[in-house]
């Protein structure tokens, strides 16, 4: 087989190994090794149920296998780091957390922030929400160089004391505000749900899918450059309690409150920054991720919640997008040039930072410095 046959290969029986995990009867988890022959590198797949796996397990579960295959090719045991709190646990505690007094008093906020009318995005195509398929999706990718992606991660943050999210939903804001005609954008966005809620409670190895999920409408009123766009939306931003996920608990484990939120109007728009997934504990075994799909994670039966899906990862060192839509909905020319009018916009934020503000690399004497005593698919070389 060519190499592009292999690929088109493994990408099908990916889809195949996606489609046999069964939440109600098992399997949640299937592995599955590509031997390519001597002369190509192999690959691994690892397929986990989304329902029990988020961003921060494959962090985990990566680091947690490198490690284990690293002791055992030097002939030792396996010992792996102490467990933390389960997730089990964290529900029972969530469910006891949703009739506290201290939740119930965000309420007020969730209700206020979304209390006005919100308009709907342009459209191609008039279609009914069952349209709204996974089938029907497909994905726009944009990407930023890796200088360009430095600088947004490092440099604007120092210049404005923000976060790499404020940058990120401020270009996204503007950029629909130069497509829909105003200067409001309800979206619904994801965090990694691991929130400080109880001092006796420790996520940081604990697998599972623990993300929020909740809406924001960031407004840019008459604030028409970008720094002070930026230092607005940070504010808006760092007014959500608890960093939202208090919404979910009010939304589904209150019975009395969830009404109320049930009928507010619905972010047509969700976004999601993953992070960075950099491949600290691959590369020393000389693994990579693979170019290949994992699979698909939803039938193509399945309904879309949202008309415009925006994800965003670094990796490599580059800041990588995917804009999904409906083609029953819009046309791909019009999530290109949203999707690229984006990109612009993000390119222009570091140009705007003051020259006194501004990081520039040295180079330092090396006697300055003393040494200190990862569905996904990986490809080992």
């Amino acid at each position: 087989m060519t190499q592009a046959e292999q690929s088109k290969a493994i990408e099908l029986k990916a889809d195949e190994i996606q489609r046999s995990l069964n939440l109600a009867d098992g399997p949640l988890l299937r592995v599955l090794l590509f031997n390519l022959g001597k002369s190509s590198p192999g690959r691994l797949l690892i397929v986990i149920h989304h329902l029990a796996v988020d961003g921060i397990s494959w962090r985990v579960l990566l680091e947690d296998l490198a490690g284990a295959y690293k002791q055992l090719d030097s002939g030792n045991n396996i010992e792996l780091r102490a467990k933390t709190t389960s997730f089990k646990d964290w529900a029972i505690r969530l469910q006891d957390y949703a009739s506290t007094q201290g939740l119930h008093s965000e309420l007020d906020y969730w209700l206020h922030s979304r209390s006005f009318a919100v308009a709907p995005l342009p459209l191609d195509s008039p279609a009914i929400a069952s349209e709204n398929t996974v089938g029907s999706s497909h994905i726009v990718s944009v990407s930023l160089s890796a200088e360009q992606t430095r600088t947004l991660l490092q440099d604007v943050p120092v210049a404005y004391n923000t976060q790499i999210n404020d940058v990120l939903l401020t270009a996204l804001v503007q950029s629909f505000a130069g497509w829909t005609g105003y200067d409001s954008l309800l979206i619904e966005l994801e965090g990694h749900g691991r929130e400080d809620l109880f001092e006796d409670i420790d996520l940081s190895r604990t697998v599972g899918w623990f993300t929020s999920i909740f809406p924001v409408c960031l407004k840019l009123g008459n604030l028409h450059h970008p720094g002070e766009a930026l230092k607005s939306v940070k504010e808006q931003l760092r007014c959500i309690p608890n960093r939202g996920i208090g919404y979910g608990i009010l939304r589904y484990l209150n019975p009395d409150i969830s009404k109320q939120l049930e009928l507010l109007p619905q972010a047509q728009v969700s976004f999601n920054y993953l992070g960075q997934f950099d491949q600290t504990h691959l590369a020393p075994l000389g693994w990579k991720y693979a170019q290949e799909s994992s699979g698909s994670i939803h039938s193509p039966k399945g309904q879309r919640r949202h008309l415009l899906n925006v994800n965003g990862l670094v990796i490599e060192g580059r800041l990588q997008l995917e804009w999904k839509y409906s083609k029953a909905f819009h046309h791909q020319a019009t999530v290109e040039n949203l999707a690229n009018n984006y990109v612009k916009v993000l390119e222009a934020i570091p140009l705007l930072i003051p020259r006194s503000r501004r990081l520039y690399p040295f180079r330092f004497p090396r006697s300055w410095f003393k040494p200190r005593s990862v569905g996904r698919t990986a490809s080992r070389n």
